[in-house]
């Protein structure tokens, strides 16, 4: 009796222990896993310019974000495709490229032999190289009539995507495992879809945009790493989606986009707002990401001074706007997971495993000592069970994933 006893206190002891062992080993340690990320920006970026010819031309800023559960997205810049996605490509000849200033803002003359174009570019919208800002366009270019001119378009497109597609799948099979905390299930994607979903690059003049995405699981590249699978057979893993993007809605998520526009105007929000749509992007086996730029303030017709309409201050100094924004924070938090918890119960086509996860990008407010950017998650099942009120609010609360940027 006694010797049972002590097996099985044994086998508890085991178990509790292989819990912990497992617990610590999924346990993400952030701030490696982000260098991790960094220096995997910086390959991927090197082998992408390594395709083309012009690789010194401009510099590409790869950006790479982790989600639990998912992996890590790699994403090419908004701009890629649009004009720089042309004059990059083989078939674009001898671009010339000239940037014009006006009291309108700032526009780039691009032609070359066979294609010519102008793509406006607001005075806000600036393309980091090195140390001095350049004006990056937000828009592709408008295609001719002429056919010759369209087929020269289609070619340097398909010249890019193929490029890319090959620098992304070297990028994997030779570097992939650099990224060593991913959970076996998790996966590495590179896609040329940005995450601001901005309308202007989702369809350029009547032929849709490339959505391109290269997909490699975590297993098959330790497998690789382990040398139980050749580097062919690893390539021959390799997801690649070459697809036109989907103008198709998803009602749910439209209606949930919408719902959260509306919540974010001036007029109804307490703390921050959003001077643009809220859009969204939705992943498979994972759930929707929905991103958001809040703002808190608009600068007066003179320097240092701000109004700030949610909460019907006009004419506040810096200091003052500062120490508003600050307040601000805690409370925009507070309300986001409570507006996710309320209207969660809107959407329908996420399954209970699936998460809806929403990203805010903070107003900037130097100095506050407030994050970059909020980015809450919570599972489908979790919001069933809230609206059917079986947990409480704080337990939802409580089952809710926060991450934050750094501190600005």
């Amino acid at each position: 009796m006694i010797r049972g006893a002590r097996v099985f206190i044994l086998s508890i002891g085991l178990l509790v222990a292989a819990f912990i062992a497992t617990n610590a080993q999924t346990k993400i340690d952030e701030q490696r896993m982000q260098r991790d990320i960094e220096v995997a920006e910086n390959i991927l970026t090197t082998l992408i310019k390594q395709e083309f010819s012009r690789r010194n031309f401009l510099p590409i800023e790869i950006t790479g974000e982790y989600r639990e559960g998912h992996g890590v997205t790699f994403r090419l810049p908004e701009h890629m495709n649009g004009a720089m996605r042309m004059f990059m490509s083989e078939g674009f000849d001898n671009p010339n490229i000239v940037m014009n200033n006006s009291a309108n803002g700032f526009s780039y003359s691009i032609s070359s032999s066979g294609f010519e174009e102008e793509i406006p570019a607001t005075g806000n919208d600036v393309l980091k190289a090195g140390n001095n800002p350049m004006p990056a366009p937000p828009a592709p270019p408008r295609n001719k009539s002429s056919k010759n001119k369209k087929a020269v378009a289609d070619t340097t497109a398909q010249s890019f995507d193929q490029k890319f597609i090959e620098a992304s799948k070297n990028f994997l099979a030779d570097y992939g495992d650099l990224i060593s905390q991913l959970q076996p299930n998790e996966r590495i994607i590179i896609t040329n879809r940005g995450d601001n979903q901005n309308p202007w690059f989702r369809f350029q003049g009547n032929n849709k945009q490339s959505l391109i995405s290269i997909e490699a699981i975590k297993s098959d590249l330790t497998l690789a790493k382990q040398g139980k699978l050749t580097r062919d057979q690893l390539l021959s893993k390799i997801k690649i989606v070459n697809s036109e993007l989907s103008d198709k809605l998803e009602p749910d998520l439209e209606l949930f986009s919408s719902i959260f526009s509306r919540l974010y105007q001036p007029d109804l929000s307490k703390t921050f707002y959003t001077q643009g749509n809220i859009y969204y992007e939705r992943l498979k086996d994972y759930g929707a990401v929905f991103y958001m730029e809040s703002v808190s303030s608009n600068q007066g017709e003179f320097f240092n001074q701000y109004s700030m309409p949610t909460l019907a201050l006009e004419d506040v100094d810096q200091a003052t706007r500062d120490k508003k924004v600050k307040e601000l924070y805690p409370l925009f938090e507070k309300e986001l997971k409570e507006n996710i918890l309320e209207y969660g119960r809107t959407l329908k086509s996420l399954k209970d495993d699936e998460s809806l996860v929403f990203n805010a990008k903070i107003t900037r407010c130097r100095g506050c000592d407030i994050p970059s950017s909020l980015e809450v998650s919570i599972k489908m099942s979790v919001l069933k069970e809230y609206s059917a009120s079986k947990i409480t609010k704080e337990a939802a609360f409580a089952k809710m994933l926060i991450k934050k940027g750094a501190n600005q």
